[in-house]
């Protein structure tokens, strides 16, 4: 059996880490009595098993997979989910051939939005990306259609309130001294946060682009390709997450 951290884990996390299914939904065929740990069929989620311990989903034996990293440029037009009821393209289309694991994306992206998605088997991983403890890092490229004003930029620096609250960047400039393109960082994970900013303007954005997320970047990776993570981008993940 392959290797397993020492201590012992929960059976629905051990499942999840499996490539069945995710965590959730791990809990609910547990309930069903499609786990068995050692010839015995549970039903408890909380049942904890070691790295010895033989654990089988509807009969047949599973182990805990690889972790695998990927990060791909996100194009237009694809929705970040893993699968959609309405036959919509979904960016997991984009990630198919990168390996037999099963991969989820950190996270979304607008479907028109473009630029950094990160996908990976690590749950723990992905978890504290999202939280926002974290203060994860994301920098975006933000076209408008039209020139912004300096003292509506001052005024995004102060802070902004928006129907949920204030809302602070942690910074923003003009790309090139154009005043349509703008670059903004922040760390804050509302829904259509960078959007609502210059909307509350009464901009339009007309291209969203995430060039930066936590320490990763878009250096050689061109618009709709993935690539693994490095052994040193990972080191640099954990670390700061």
């Amino acid at each position: 059996m392959r290797r397993l951290e020492k201590e012992l884990i929960r059976i629905n996390r051990f499942v999840a880490m499996s490539g069945v299914c995710s965590r959730r939904k791990a809990d609910l065929l547990i309930k069903e009595g499609k786990v068995s740990v050692n010839n015995k069929t549970i039903y408890e989620v909380g049942v904890k098993v070691s790295a010895e311990d033989v654990v089988c989903f509807n009969g047949k034996q599973i182990f805990p997979e690889k972790k695998r990293y990927f990060l791909l440029n996100k194009p237009s037009g694809y929705i970040t989910t893993t699968n959609d009821e309405k036959g919509r393209k979904t960016v997991m289309t984009l990630i198919k051939d990168a390996c037999k694991e099963r991969i989820v994306p950190v996270g979304r992206l607008d479907k028109e939005t473009t630029g950094l998605l990160l996908f990976t088997n690590d749950g723990i991983l992905a978890k504290k990306m999202m939280h926002p403890k974290h203060k994860v890092k994301k920098v975006y490229d933000v076209c408008l259609n039209r020139n912004m004003l300096d003292i509506e930029i001052e005024a995004i620096r102060h802070g902004i309130v928006l129907e949920d609250g204030v809302v602070h960047v942690d910074k923003i400039e003009y790309i090139n001294n154009s005043r349509q393109n703008i670059r903004i960082k922040i760390h804050i994970g509302k829904n259509r946060i960078v959007r609502r900013i210059f909307e509350f303007f009464n901009y339009k954005v007309l291209k969203l682009d995430r060039v930066e997320y936590a320490s990763l970047t878009k250096k050689k990776l061109s618009i709709g390709k993935w690539r693994v993570l490095t052994k040193g981008e990972l080191i640099v993940l954990h670390r700061n997450n």
